[in-house]
């Protein structure tokens, strides 16, 4: 979702950045892009370590949902193409699965913006034991769909989300936007979202289940 679906990430970065004025921490460009992707406790470990603040993982993940779904509740930041694809996807009879490592509560505003039933199942961060980069997301979006995994594309934004949904068995989508993602075997690159539909899709991953060099539009 976050990066993918929408570009949610600098209100997270703005959160993250007030939360080390508040307690007077120290907070850079580079942290915040190394928590990309990440399971929301580990950031919050992650957080407390480095910016140095006197707050618990459990604290600092509760705050920084209050601050980003404060934002996301003015302007949802859709990514160029992503709603418009997820509407043909829904028309098309496709079921779709949204995996994310954001919690219930911070997905629930961007859900009530969508169509209803645009997504059959929805894998939150607090819905796994572990959080991406391990498989148990994709694995438990798959299953609930009632499909093997290696019948799934996923659409993913970061290195650490490409990496859960191949360890899955996914074929993944890969659209890099605030960090890389590395090449590698199941990974099909496109720059944008940007007018493609279910059709566009599909020939996009015939192309690469056909052995040809990783596509890339």
């Amino acid at each position: 979702m976050d990066g993918t679906l929408v570009d949610t990430e600098p209100y997270w970065i703005a959160t993250e950045y007030a939360m080390a004025e508040k307690y007077g921490g120290t907070w850079s460009e580079e942290h915040a892009l190394n928590l990309v992707g990440n399971a929301l406790l580990e950031s919050g470990d992650y957080i407390r370590v480095h910016m140095g603040i006197d707050r618990t993982p459990q604290q600092i993940v509760d705050e920084l949902l209050d601050g980003v779904v404060a934002r996301v509740e003015v302007e949802v930041p859709w990514r160029p193409g992503a709603r418009e694809l997820l509407t043909d996807l829904h028309r098309q009879g496709v079921p779709c699965a949204l995996v994310t490592m954001s919690w219930q509560r911070f997905v629930d505003p961007i859900l009530a913006h969508l169509p209803e039933g645009a997504f059959a199942t929805v894998v939150t961060g607090d819905r796994v034991e572990f959080g991406k980069p391990h498989p148990e997301p994709y694995l438990t979006a798959a299953a609930e769909l009632g499909l093997h995994p290696g019948q799934c594309l996923a659409i993913e934004d970061s290195n650490t989300g490409a990496k859960s949904a191949v360890a899955a068995g996914c074929t993944v989508l890969c659209v890099p936007n605030h960090v890389p993602i590395l090449e590698g075997d199941g990974r099909v690159f496109v720059d944008t979202l940007d007018g493609l539909d279910t059709a566009g899709l599909a020939a996009l991953v015939d192309s690469y289940a056909g052995g040809s060099e990783t596509p890339t539009a």
